[in-house]
């Protein structure tokens, strides 16, 4: 395994840069591999054909390059041609059945989405306690109840959502004539970080990508703060929807509720409130009893009843998304810029209201509309939708990085916008960033000076940010050629290019990107995933690698398929040099090529399966199908096909030094 590893382990090492300036092949291949997710073949002739300047040009402009390969690969992911109403709709949160299904247990779905809001996706309780109060029979009454719902209204399961989210990622970044778009998308993704695994966030990524992300990944960056701030996926990933100004005052018809919730806080439930909980909501004293256990035994449940400020965006839109760690506010400032955005919120937010209107009667749907409209919600807003709640809003002047916040209602969110991304310390944060992704993983002050310059001249324009970087004499320095480790997302999309394959995102090759350890919006903290090697760069990593080079050089991933047989000759060392040639224009050091060359008596390792994507949390309590394997699935593999010899050579050849890196 040493031997076989060792290529891989100078990943980690300096790669012996050109001394001399870029040649015309190794600054077509720098813009390929920068600019996109690499070379498919042929595409290195194509850009010194055309010129890499005129490449970049085209490239900072995408709606003048025809897409229809990709846009006819992403047709059937029908997600991104609906609008969230329409996704709760025809996947429905199980909640909202389970309510349904209980003939209105509006408690239980509560109390379930509750206890899961603020908890990893892997870290959630079991259904096991209900499930002990269920006999076998009810459990299948309550299965077949919940087939018939989705036969009779044509629905479908809420577990095919994240497939087609991270399909229509891969499919692009793999398809794509427009790859500096789809590398942006990833870049602002990982920005603007929303975790799928919390609660309903994931309702809400095809609308956020493709409205918010996509739209803006190349306009102006103020837009793109805009959007994300006004989007649910946000909104909800960091609890802002639920930030309340201590002073909001309730609905005179909520009075009763607000105080049945400070008894059960309190652990104390006169018999009246019981009785009106039960006739109510239709729970049992057993519910009841279990709810007001986990109030008094968890402090942090109580925390979350308390109405008020939520810090959380505020926050991270000035730690992450504008002026950076360093960027010189205050947690005063944290808690101005928080009231400024009270109010900021989401209509039916866990998408019951509009289940419920598409498979039932209407009497379900009316009680919903009764309560949007008593807790202010206008009519014409839809289920899953922004819209801004007066009555929660904290009307005082604001003071932030000391300046005076108070245009009212808000305006006062946007206000901060405005002053957030005007700042020096946001052009400076987004340039190093920048600069990060494109050019090195420590880029120059000077670099990153002259690229916040650009930002701050064009008030935050991308494409003129990017231009800067692109035309800096940095960009195409020898020392930045090959300076950055592909991320796993990039690593897989590349080398199905680079051996000109064709995928479908099965969940298997899903599967093997999980284990790799990059998903689109699979990570858990609002930082995203990282961008520099030591973060990807480990034994193991590089092992999982390796991995995947053989499951797509030998065909084992299940609708993933290459075609090797122009790199079949009749020796292994030429079949070595020549996927050398195709993979890499044959520019590889003497020292990995020796290595390669021993490598090719060795066996290569046993291929293992990854795990499909977990959907543990949107598991319906007592509703296990027989057979289900839940986060624990392993994906299912192909035997090998095709020539060992040249399989082997071109794995290798996968996971040297110079295809890893870009």
């Amino acid at each position: 395994m040493a031997v076989l590893l060792a290529p891989a382990m100078l990943i980690r090492a300096d790669v012996k840069k050109p001394a001399k300036p870029l040649t015309d092949d190794q600054r077509a291949i720098h813009v390929l591999n920068r600019l996109g997710f690499g070379a498919r073949p042929g595409e290195v002739e194509k850009v010194k054909a055309m010129g890499v300047q005129k490449y970049i040009d085209q490239q900072l402009n995408p709606s003048s390059i025809k897409d229809s390969i990709a846009d006819s690969k992403v047709k059937n992911l029908e997600v991104f041609n609906l609008s969230t109403a329409e996704v709760f709709a025809k996947y429905p949160n199980p909640g909202a059945l389970l309510r349904q299904l209980e003939g209105g247990r509006v408690a239980q779905a509560n109390a379930q989405a509750k206890k899961t809001d603020a908890m990893p996706a892997d870290n959630k309780p079991a259904a096991a306690a209900d499930a002990d109060a269920m006999t076998q029979a009810e459990q299948r009454e309550r299965r077949d109840k919940l087939q018939q719902l989705y036969a009779k209204y044509d629905l479908k399961p809420a577990n095919q959502l994240l497939p087609q989210i991270v399909g229509n990622r891969v499919l692009r970044a793999v398809y794509s004539e427009r790859q500096l778009q789809e590398v942006m998308v990833d870049f602002w993704q990982n920005h603007f970080n929303v975790f799928s695994g919390k609660a309903a966030v994931r309702w809400y990524i095809p609308s956020y990508e493709r409205d918010v992300l996509r739209k803006n990944a190349l306009g102006n960056f103020k837009d793109l703060v805009v959007g994300t701030a006004q989007h649910p996926a946000m909104l909800f990933f960091l609890d802002n929807f639920e930030s309340v100004s201590p002073n909001a005052g309730a609905p005179a018809n909520a009075a009763g509720a607000k105080m049945i919730e400070t008894m059960m806080r309190n652990g104390r439930l006169p018999k009246q409130a019981r009785e009106r909980l039960k006739s109510q909501y239709g729970v049992t004293d057993q519910q009841i009893d279990a709810r007001l256990r986990e109030l008094r035994g968890n402090p942090q449940a109580q925390q979350r009843q308390k109405r008020g400020i939520n810090e959380n965006y505020a926050r991270e839109l000035m730690e992450l998304h504008t002026l950076g760690v360093d960027g010189g506010y205050t947690q005063a400032d944290i808690v101005e810029v928080a009231k400024a955005f009270t109010g900021w919120t989401i209509s039916d937010p866990r998408g019951y209201r509009r289940a419920a209107a598409s498979t039932i009667d209407g009497t379900e749907e009316k009680r919903l509309t009764r309560l949007q409209r008593q807790t202010g919600i206008p009519d014409e807003v839809g289920s899953g939708e922004f819209y801004f709640n007066a009555r929660w809003h904290d009307a005082s002047p604001k003071k932030v990085l000391g300046e005076t916040v108070n245009e009212g209602g808000v305006k006062d969110g946007l206000k901060v916008i405005d002053i957030l991304t005007s700042r020096p310390a946001t052009a400076k944060f987004i340039a190093r960033k920048l600069a990060m992704k494109f050019v090195s993983d420590t880029p120059s002050d000077a670099l990153v000076g002259r690229v916040a310059d650009a930002f701050q001249r064009s008030k935050g324009d991308i494409k003129t940010t990017l231009k800067a970087l692109f035309t800096d004499k940095e960009f195409f320095a020898p020392e930045n050629y090959r300076a950055k480790i592909k991320s796993p997302f990039e690593l897989a999309v590349s080398s199905v290019r680079a051996l000109g394959g064709n995928t479908n995102s099965s969940p298997a090759f899903v599967a093997m990107l999980n284990k790799l350890g990059e998903i689109p919006y699979g990570y858990q903290a609002p930082t995203g995933y990282p961008d520099t090697a030591e973060d990807w760069v480990n034994t193991g990593a590089l092992l999982e690698r390796l991995n995947f080079a053989v499951a797509v050089a030998s065909n084992r991933i299940p609708g993933t398929r290459v075609d090797l047989k122009d790199f079949s000759t009749t020796d292994k060392v030429k079949t070595l040099d020549k996927a050398i040639a195709e993979i890499l224009d044959g520019d590889i050091s003497p020292a990995t090529r020796a290595n390669l060359i021993k490598q090719l008596e060795q066996p290569l390792p046993d291929v293992r399966e990854g795990k499909e994507l977990a959907d543990v949390d949107l598991e319906v309590p007592n509703m296990r199908a027989q057979g289900q394997g839940g986060q624990n699935r392993q994906a299912r593999l192909l035997n090998p096909t095709g020539n060992p010899d040249v399989f082997k050579a071109v794995s290798l050849v996968l996971g040297t030094p110079e295809f890893q890196r870009q």
